[in-house]
């Protein structure tokens, strides 16, 4: 028996590498790359944390629920970890169910901090929609979905695609990193004032951040009417988020004439993800779908 275990895994392990294919987002070479690096740790729940290799991990929805709708999924976890099972995996799966296939982007953390998060999921979105044929999906069709600190760079994505700090001078830099859609859960947004996430924001930018960053890394100083749609999820009695950093970028939103919905809810906390820890919360998925539909991103 002890012969046939790893020869199982091993199989498991391969099974699982064909279902969901890994890309590296920099293939050619990792702009600022780090010597002697550490390989990533992931922890029993799931959690990612020493990204150095960057890179895609592919959620092909069944051919026979398959819609040509493509989203781009970032965890959370501060820019300190990537909570990778719950904001990830439990994301992808949903959205398979809706016939869209997805790409989880592992980006790297606080041991590079900006532009480095911003930079590869720049890369993760022109990966997608310059291999959209290969991936059967619809290249105005690509969207993005980030929770907490992933929807701060889910938020940077929609506002900054255009970003000479997002491009490294390669041939992949002439592609949209636009998002045609966004959903955000709970995000981070400020930078700076009373209601900002201080681990976020250190581990990106640093507590002594000059101005200029300050306000470039502030999703909704950057909100002009290119932004794209954006659908948005929070509950009030969050401690770790508040969500007057939902409001803020709502606010943004609508004053640059944006289709967006948001909804607050009483309870939920932080970081609930897909779990019905509160039943308001757990309704989200459901609303999420609808606004999905109505703008035919999921038919």
């Amino acid at each position: 028996m002890l012969r046939v275990v790893p020869f199982v895994l091993l199989l498991v392990t391969m099974l699982s590498a064909t279902e969901h294919p890994v890309i590296p987002l920099w293939p050619e070479g990792i702009p600022g790359a780090k010597p002697h690096a550490k390989p990533f740790v992931v922890d029993a729940t799931g959690r990612v944390s020493e990204v150095h290799e960057p890179r895609l991990t592919v959620w092909p929805a069944a051919p026979g629920k398959a819609n040509g709708t493509a989203v781009v999924i970032c965890p959370g976890g501060g820019y300190a970890i990537l909570s990778e099972q719950r904001e990830g995996v439990r994301y992808a799966e949903w959205l398979n169910e809706l016939g869209v296939t997805c790409f989880i982007v592992r980006s790297r953390l606080k041991e590079y901090g900006h532009p480095a998060p911003l930079r590869d999921v720049l890369r993760a979105m022109r990966i997608v929609r310059s291999r959209a044929a290969e991936f059967a999906v619809d290249p105005h069709r690509i969207g993005i979905i980030g929770s907490s600190a992933g929807g701060h760079l889910a938020s940077s994505a929609s506002t900054l695609y255009d970003h000479a700090d997002g491009k490294t001078g390669a041939a992949l830099d002439t592609v949209s990193a636009r998002p045609d859609f966004a959903l955000l859960l709970y995000p981070v947004i400020l930078m700076d004032g009373p209601h900002i996430h201080v681990g976020s924001r250190n581990n990106l930018i640093g507590e002594h951040a000059a101005p200029e960053l300050v306000a470039l890394m502030s999703a909704d100083r950057q909100v002009n009417k290119e932004t794209p749609p954006t659908f948005i999820i929070h509950a009030e009695d969050d401690h770790s988020v508040p969500v007057e950093n939902a409001l803020a970028y709502y606010t943004a939103l609508r004053r640059a004439g944006v289709p967006v919905e948001m909804h607050l809810y009483e309870k939920g906390g932080h970081g609930f993800a897909m779990e019905a820890t509160h039943p308001q919360t757990a309704q989200w998925p459901q609303r999420a779908e609808t606004w999905l539909r109505s703008h035919g991103w999921v038919k």
